[in-house]
């Protein structure tokens, strides 16, 4: 059986890394991405040292030559994908609410949480086709869900809201092409994003996405946490 292709953006530290540990430790070959190259490269020779099948390949998501070279790439040394996990974000609202976060925050936030995954979806999704068992995994947040928005963290929360209506429409036209796209939450994470008074860990925050991505699922265009859907 052909070995599996994952790419994973963002993945040179907290749950990008873990997800691509996980992967690697499932026999899943993993295209490890980041804008730094040294951070990317430095990430990647650590889980080699684990004796994980990982490879570095330099990313930007914001940049669309960046995108077009990263699939032409992946197509000219691995010939299909088969795992696209959209983990690269960014959160910079600081203390500011909806009434006060100036608008090129709001801008670069969406450029990178939004636009980026799309991008990347985009992209990659003729070679994802030709897995015929491809999955998209969009690691977005419960700040997104509709049903808890509020004030406050308003770009990331735009960003995490926006990114689950990519999904829906995604798994929409994706129907019947062999490919399922689900959103995830990994919950309230120790990274340094979520900081260090965050109950959960960065194995157990990375879980849902590996099992979106490899496990026995059947659904798409869904919100889980904890491998339970949520309400979006």
């Amino acid at each position: 059986m052909k070995q599996k292709i994952a790419l994973v953006t963002g993945a040179n530290r907290g749950i990008g890394l873990e997800i691509s540990r996980q992967l690697g430790q499932l026999g899943i070959t993993v295209i490890m991405t980041a804008r730094n190259n040294e951070k990317g490269k430095a990430a990647v020779e650590h889980l080699k040292q684990e004796g994980l099948d990982v490879h570095f390949h330099s990313l930007d998501v914001t940049n669309e030559t960046s995108i077009h070279q990263l699939a032409v790439d992946i197509k000219e040394q691995f010939g299909s994908l088969d795992i696209l996990i959209n983990n690269a974000g960014i959160y910079i609202d600081g203390n500011n609410n909806i009434l006060d976060i100036e608008i090129d925050i709001v801008r670069k936030t969406m450029e990178t949480n939004v636009y980026g995954p799309l991008r990347l979806s985009q992209s990659l999704a003729s070679l994802l086709q030709e897995s015929g068992d491809a999955r998209i995994v969009n690691v977005s947040s419960g700040m997104g869900a509709i049903k808890d928005l509020g004030g406050s963290y308003p770009s990331y929360s735009l960003s995490k809201a926006a990114l689950n209506v990519v999904t829906i429409q995604l798994a929409d036209q994706l129907n019947g092409k062999g490919i399922l796209v689900n959103s995830m939450c990994p919950g309230w994470v120790r990274t340094d994003m979520g900081g260090k008074s965050a109950p959960r860990s960065v194995v157990e925050g990375a879980d849902t996405a590996v099992w979106l991505a490899t496990g026995d699922v059947e659904r798409t265009g869904r919100f889980f946490r904890d491998r339970q859907e949520i309400e979006w």
